[in-house]
């Protein structure tokens, strides 16, 4: 995908995981694809949220909590980046898979 803003990133991930369903999810990397953020739909309103880069961390959070949480992640994992690339993942297991260099 593109590059996009990265507060449009956030808003349109939301928007995409609303209309996936479980294992499916979405990956938010920087320009070099280095560090990311990936969600994944573990259940009805439950999603697993894996912070991939500077820090390592899993979270647990439902759809209300996850707007808050991303940024939060945003500003520490991808502090001067205004541009990210956004996946769709058709499940758990392409988390973190290599993606097409530059």
């Amino acid at each position: 995908m593109a590059l996009i803003n990265i507060d449009t990133a956030i808003k349109r991930a939301v928007q995409m995981l609303k209309k996936l369903s479980a294992p499916q999810g979405v990956e938010i990397l920087t320009y070099k694809r280095n560090r990311g953020v990936s969600i994944i739909i573990e259940g009805e309103d439950l999603l697993a949220v894996r912070e991939r880069g500077y820090e390592e961390h899993e979270y647990a959070v439902s759809f209300g909590d996850l707007p808050k949480l991303l940024k939060s992640i945003a500003k520490r994992e991808f502090p001067r980046s205004r541009k990210v690339r956004v996946y769709q993942l058709a499940s758990s297991e392409e988390e973190g898979q290599e993606r097409k260099k530059l």
